[in-house]
């Protein structure tokens, strides 16, 4: 993971409707960057619920939330659909952004060792310095571990 205090790496991305989302976006403003595996999975389905489900609440306090995963932005489009989030999600199918935030890396499921997504936050204050990294994520309560 990258290191609180460090500045957070630049980012250039497109969203579930093609659109360019840059780190510049949220100057201002502290951005929840959140990187997850894959969009529709339980564990992901939840922590995306829990952002949605306080996201008044983060906004309030001048949060920002945007979501990354290696997914289409088909994929994604799908995902908010279904789930009515407000917030947007980066389709990073080259693995630019993730690899960029050590959010890519070897992962160990039922003995497998493979190449994958780490389920990672980072809170990136308004000057673009990581504020706070959480690299154990509580799906189901992930607003609460932020807030």
């Amino acid at each position: 993971m990258l290191a609180e205090g460090t500045k957070a790496p630049y980012f250039e991305g497109l969203d579930e409707n093609g659109n360019t989302v840059k780190l510049t976006d949220f100057a201002g403003h502290k951005l929840v960057l959140y990187f997850y595996p894959k969009d529709s999975t339980p564990g992901c389905t939840a922590e995306a619920c829990s952002l949605r489900d306080n996201y008044e609440r983060l906004m309030a306090q001048g949060y920002r939330v945007l979501g990354v995963s290696r997914d289409s932005a088909a994929s994604h489009r799908r995902f908010i659909e279904k789930y009515q989030l407000p917030f947007h999600l980066i389709a990073d199918t080259e693995l630019n952004i993730l690899k960029a935030y050590e959010a890519w890396g070897e992962k160990k499921m039922y003995g497998k060792v493979s190449m994958g997504t780490l389920r990672t936050t980072y809170i990136i204050d308004k000057q673009g310095i990581i504020a706070e990294a959480i690299g154990k994520v509580d799906t189901k309560n992930h607003a609460a571990q932020i807030l």
